[in-house]
């Protein structure tokens, strides 16, 4: 079977990517479209984004009567949409149609927990959804990306490898949340990184014991993080770099306006080595 890596590389191949200066960051830094809060259109605030130096934008799947807006702001503005978040919604096919409109070479899936079931049947009632939209991401190059989470059957590290590995096909990955693996696991983010390694698509960056992007009164008393917070970054970036990840990286934490966003941007490379 072709390797994970190697796919990756063959996927480039013919995709449209922006051309990236010589000083461009290793990893790209981007946010979830709703945390834009500026009273702009749609346009303004991808322009704003690009302005304050981020490298691009994720959008929701659900919000698929905006798909032309964003088109026609992608195209005015030039800051790209790297993904779609389908989150639980089971219409997969209709998440990889959308990212794929705009560009976007990824679909955020969360593969939501029936706690009745054990994990094997909630792993298979998610094959059933996934397989299917298979062919279409390849179709499209849009890799399906599962997240961790606390409202996915995945609990462990170890148990999302064997879910992505069920597929046997590197089109579907890992969404890597550096928050959620501390939040509601007994697993450092250190560690999801590197059992995860380089099943990682994409990653969400968030840090729930930092002082202004989390929240202190919530800070774990047993994680030992860096800069501040319960995210151990030093060894976050060791095994990404173990891994050469140079993917995109959202920041998923409470939004703002321009000063908030700006002091985001700066926090996202800082703790990312860029």
């Amino acid at each position: 079977m072709i390797s994970r890596r190697n796919f990756l590389e063959a996927a480039l191949v013919g995709m449209t990517v922006p051309v990236l200066a010589a000083d461009a960051r290793r990893i790209r830094i981007a946010v979830k479209y709703t945390m834009i809060q500026e009273p702009l259109d749609v346009v303004d605030k991808f322009k704003l984004l690009r302005d304050l130096g981020f490298d691009g934008v994720e959008v929701y799947a659900r919000d698929r009567k905006q798909q032309d807006t964003y088109l026609e702001a992608r195209e005015i503005s030039g800051l790209p949409v790297h993904g779609a978040i389908n989150a639980s919604s089971p219409d997969i096919a209709g998440g990889i149609e959308m990212a794929a409109a705009l560009g976007g070479d990824s679909l955020l899936v969360l593969a939501q927990e029936n706690s009745q079931l054990s994990y094997e049947a909630n792993s298979e009632r998610w094959r059933k959804l996934i397989t299917p939209a298979i062919p279409l991401a390849e179709k499209h190059r849009v890799r399906i990306l599962i997240e961790n989470v606390r409202a996915t059957h995945l609990k462990t590290a170890e148990g999302m490898n064997r879910f992505i590995d069920s597929f046997a096909n590197p089109i579907v990955g890992s969404y890597y949340d550096t928050g959620n693996a501390i939040t509601w696991t007994k697993q450092s983010a250190e560690h999801w990184a590197r059992v995860l390694d380089e099943r990682i698509g994409k990653i969400d960056v968030k840090d729930r014991g930092h002082a202004e992007f989390g929240d202190a009164k919530l800070k774990s008393k047993t994680a030992k993080g860096t800069d501040g917070g319960e995210v151990n970054w030093v060894e976050v970036r060791r095994h990404l770099r173990t891994i050469d990840y140079r993917g995109w990286a959202t920041a998923e934490v409470k939004g703002g306006d321009r000063k908030r966003l700006a002091r985001m941007a700066r926090w996202m490379d800082q703790v990312l080595g860029n």
